[in-house]
This record gives structure tokens, sequence and C-alpha cells, in this order.
């Protein structure tokens, strides 16, 4: 008795998803370096769109780049993944500001 695996269940991506997933990661990036070096937008509205590029080039490379997909019988473990990628995302980027901005008051 043999026991068939199912090898193509899995989708490992194509070279398209890869290079859609290669060219949204660098507009999600380009974005926000040019208006940083542009500097034509309030520090409130660069730093808003900083944090929502990031939360959407995540998103982006883990749909694109390490196929995570919610349609499958594994959606409760991604949804989980989602969640607390979500979670670390929130910490380190609010953690981040944070510091900054006490940095700012206290040593300007």
């Amino acid at each position: 008795m043999s026991t068939s695996v199912d090898h193509d269940s899995h989708n490992h991506g194509s070279t398209r998803s890869y290079i859609i997933g290669l060219i949204l990661s660098l507009v999600l990036t380009i974005i926000p370096f040019g208006m940083v070096m542009k500097g034509d937008f309030s520090e409130t509205f660069v730093v808003i769109a900083i944090v929502v590029m990031a939360v959407f080039q995540v998103l982006i490379q883990l749909i694109m780049f390490m196929h995570l997909n919610l349609k499958t019988e594994e959606g409760r473990n991604s949804g989980s993944f989602v969640f607390f990628t979500a979670l670390i995302l929130t910490l380190v980027i609010g953690g981040s500001l944070w510091i900054m901005y006490h940095l700012n008051i206290n040593l300007m």
C-alpha cells in the first residue's frame, strides 16, 4: 500500500507573482522615500504615509513571497499569523515612534 502525497496542493508561486511582488515592494519603498526627500509634505502626513506603506508592503510580501492564503484549509493558522504580524508591527512601529518622539522632546 502506498500513500499518495498531493504535492500540487501547495502553490509555490510563479515567476509572474514574484515579479509583481517585487514591483509592488519597490513602489511601496520609493513613494515614502520620495516624500521624505522632496520635503513638500507635513511631518504628520509623511509619518502616516510611511506607516501605511510599510503595512501594505508587509501584506504584499506575505501574499506574494510567502504565499499566505486565507482560503485554504490552513486559513485559521494563516489568520493567526496575520494577527501576530500586525501585533509585532504595531509594537515595533509604535515603540519606534514613541522613542523618537521622546528623544526629540528631551534632546532638543
